[in-house]
């Protein structure tokens, strides 16, 4: 069987179960990516999967929705096993899939790779996980030492298959497939389909579903791409320095959920930044009073979700910044086109945490782009860079502003207190400039 490309339909029309939708809808997923459209409803249905994609379009969510679906918590045995080629891979995949069980009792999912302790993972064991996430030297391992059973095995994914081969496991794999019991169902994925895969595939897979998705390539001639390697916590001081020295006339600011584009707005706010929130839960008037907002320059900064900053057309936006990772390459690609418009230079900014660097050179491969590490200003240069603002500022107010009422103020309070004028000039810079000392 083979599917055909169509407009993907919302997670809610594919059949996954309540606590699935729950956990995704508040992970901020709100439209399936193409992947994840056509592989959900045929792996709910029981079939086989056969699916050629990139890392960067979906592919842990497109196998970890429907099967987590079908996983019967009462069952204290291995019912999903998901083979992935390299301990950092494993890592992810699991926090992946244990965000989207976060509503399922009784889940227990447990990685296992080389490197880690084998006593570690015997006493994990014992906890019976129903969800075994590994790598092939590792898990077949365990299955020579009979301290995983997978006699009663509902499914079994192969993630990345093409670097298994590459990496030498692709006779582990087979051999942890021997040992699985026919009626489990298959999904391999793999960015090529060499012929040993090929081999796999038809020996393995029952009358698989095809899906194929072809990697969407694009290179943006007039952005500049940058990244920045920064874990959750440190976030939004390295979004603060970014803020303190980039010259930028509007930006967008990309996260995941919509309860982070208020969170995070608050946040800019209480630094003296003139922020909003751009999100699905905005009536047509707010969202169409806060983007003419932004048009006239009587905002600087929108935080958004990818769906609500579909078809933004801002010419002043100099700036995207990627706080957090978007789901795929695709999603990236649309996020960076809100800059660099009419031919006008853009720059775009990812924030990337050492786990997600995957991510990264997928999105390089998917722009034609090397994306280059930016450095983070000191904070001398910062303290640098504020001054020169303030002294701008108050050049522009002394030549511009009508300031005769302020100077009879001035010279009221200094008769009054017989107080220097430059104390005074001095306790009203500190005043205009507390939230944000120089």
């Amino acid at each position: 069987m083979s599917t055909n490309q169509h407009d993907t339909p919302p997670f809610s029309t594919l059949g996954l179960s309540a606590p699935v939708l729950k956990a995704i809808n508040e992970a901020g997923y709100e439209t399936p990516s193409p992947i994840q459209a056509r592989s959900i409803p045929a792996l709910l249905a029981g079939h086989d999967i056969l699916g050629q994609a990139q890392t960067g379009t979906g592919k842990t969510a497109a196998f970890s929705l429907p099967l987590l679906s079908n996983i019967d918590h009462r069952r204290r045995l291995p019912q999903l096993l998901v083979l992935a080629p390299t301990r950092e891979l494993a890592i992810q995949v699991s926090e992946a899939i244990q965000s989207y069980a976060r509503y399922l009792k009784g889940i227990h999912i447990l990685p296992i790779y080389g490197g880690q302790s084998i006593a570690t993972q015997l006493r994990q064991l014992k906890r019976q996980p129903q969800i075994i996430v590994g790598t092939p030297g590792r898990v077949l391992d365990h299955i020579r030492r009979k301290t995983i059973d997978l006699s009663q095995l509902n499914a079994l994914v192969l993630d990345e298959a093409d670097e298994m081969l590459r990496m030498g496991f692709i006779d582990d794999v087979e051999t942890i497939l021997d040992n699985t019991p026919d009626t489990r169902q298959i999904a391999l994925f793999s960015a090529t389909m060499p012929g040993p895969i090929h081999r796999v595939a038809q020996r393995y897979l029952k009358d698989p579903v095809e899906v194929r998705i072809e990697a969407k390539t694009s290179t943006v001639d007039t952005i500049r791409q940058r990244y920045w390697q920064v874990t959750g916590t440190h976030k939004l001081d390295a979004l603060t320095r970014i803020l303190e020295v980039e010259d930028f006339d509007g930006m967008i600011i990309f996260v995941r959920t919509k309860n982070a584009t208020s969170e995070l707005a608050e946040k800019l706010e209480a630094r003296g930044y003139s922020s909003s929130p751009l999100n699905g839960d905005m009536n047509q008037s707010l969202r169409e009073k806060t983007i003419e907002r932004m048009k006239k320059g009587q905002l600087d900064i929108l935080i958004a979700t990818d769906v609500a900053a579909r078809g933004l057309d801002i010419d002043r936006m100099s700036h995207v910044v990627n706080y957090d990772v978007p789901y795929d390459t695709e999603s990236y690609v649309h996020r960076i086109g809100r800059t660099g418009r009419a031919g006008r230079q853009g720059e775009a900014i990812l924030f990337i945490s050492p786990r997600e660097k995957r991510m990264l050179f997928a999105i390089e491969k998917a722009t034609r782009q090397t994306i280059s590490r930016m450095q983070l200003p000191s904070s001398e240069e910062i303290a640098d860079r504020r001054i020169e603002q303030f002294m701008q500022q108050l050049n522009t107010a002394i030549t511009a502003q009508p300031l005769a009422y302020f100077e009879q103020l001035l010279q009221r309070y200094q008769q009054e207190h017989d107080s220097d004028i430059t104390e005074i000039a001095a306790a009203l810079a500190y005043l205009v400039q507390k939230n944000k000392p120089l």
